[in-house]
């Protein structure tokens, strides 16, 4: 089993769940996340729909590609096998539903047969509003997300090391703010007159409200990344690798540049701080594809759509 179905392993969770279905009718059980999937999988009696919503196997190869110590690449290398093993039970299921074509397309071919459909990452447009941005200024470059996650330690330590030094011998004003909460030691050791590490963040739209630009270097992961549909939402220029690129199936340049090494991401970057009218241009064409492509409510019919799908009559 791998470790993450083992850590979520509770016999109380599934006394509860067998519990509630004895004393419920229900059409649809929504299973979110492989890790769940360990309580509804033998649930052959109801229709289930298992929401991924990424490519576990997908985040584990990739992760299991980069250059790490070996240690860590012994362990990824074990879990990856794990994964793809327990990922099988995607064919218990009436429908698998993962937020990218990519996921998807990467699941089929890894378990043909399988019923994996797409259902879309979404933004809170509510949460995250546009208003009237200031493309005048560029100073700020902004990273988000939980800072104890892997995939975001290894992006912010990786992009720091190798890529910011180059951008700030171009741009000696500018400044990196790293922004989730639980940053780890290595995290905290970035810290510079250049790099700022907030911490927990009260309120992560302000933060998006005060950035100039969006960074999402990341190396392994799979899905969609919160932090560049957010951004999107907020109207502010994104820079990103294949991570956090592929799956939102748009052209670059459309709200995010997309970067294939070092050298075009620092290009990017570069290009948006000299440039006023390209930020704008950039923010404006992300904003208009949150509001028509990544809308919670447009989502949610999708979601619904599903759900009839597979419920019985």
């Amino acid at each position: 089993m791998p470790f993450q179905l083992a850590y979520f392993k509770s016999r109380n969770m599934s006394n509860v769940l067998h519990h509630f279905l004895d004393k419920h009718s229900v059409d649809v059980i929504h299973t979110q996340h492989l890790r769940m999937s360990q309580y509804t999988s033998d649930l052959s009696n109801q229709r289930r729909i298992l929401d991924l919503p990424d490519a576990y196997s997908l985040y584990w190869q990739r992760r299991n590609e980069v250059d790490r110590p070996w240690w860590n690449q012994l362990f990824d290398s074990l879990e990856s096998k794990r994964v793809i093993e327990a990922e099988k039970v995607v064919f218990d299921y009436d429908l698998n539903l993962v937020c990218s074509v990519e996921d998807r397309d990467h699941l089929l071919q890894i378990h043909p047969g399988s019923r994996v459909e797409l259902l879309r990452n979404g933004v809170d447009l509510e949460t995250f509003t546009f208003d009237d941005h200031d493309y005048s200024r560029c100073e700020t470059l902004l990273f988000t997300g939980n800072m104890d996650y892997a995939p975001n330690v290894d992006a912010v330590t990786y992009f720091v090391e190798n890529m910011f030094p180059e951008l700030v011998s171009k741009h000696p004003n500018i400044k990196l703010v790293i922004a989730g909460q639980r940053p780890v030691k290595q995290v905290l050791d970035l810290a510079s007159d250049h790099v700022v590490i907030t911490g927990f963040v009260e309120d992560i739209s302000e933060m998006y409200s005060r950035a100039d630009i969006v960074i999402a270097p990341l190396r392994f992961g799979a899905g969609t990344q919160n932090k560049v549909l957010e951004a999107l939402a907020m109207g502010v220029p994104v820079v990103c690798t294949d991570i956090g690129f592929k799956g939102l199936e748009i052209t670059s340049g459309e709200g995010v540049f997309h970067a294939n090494n070092d050298a075009e991401f620092i290009e990017h970057v570069s290009n948006l701080i000299g440039s006023e009218e390209l930020r704008a241009a950039t923010g404006q064409k992300g904003l208009e594809l949150a509001k028509t492509k990544f809308s919670w409510d447009g989502i949610s019919n999708d979601l619904a759509r599903h759900f009839k799908s597979v419920s019985r009559d």
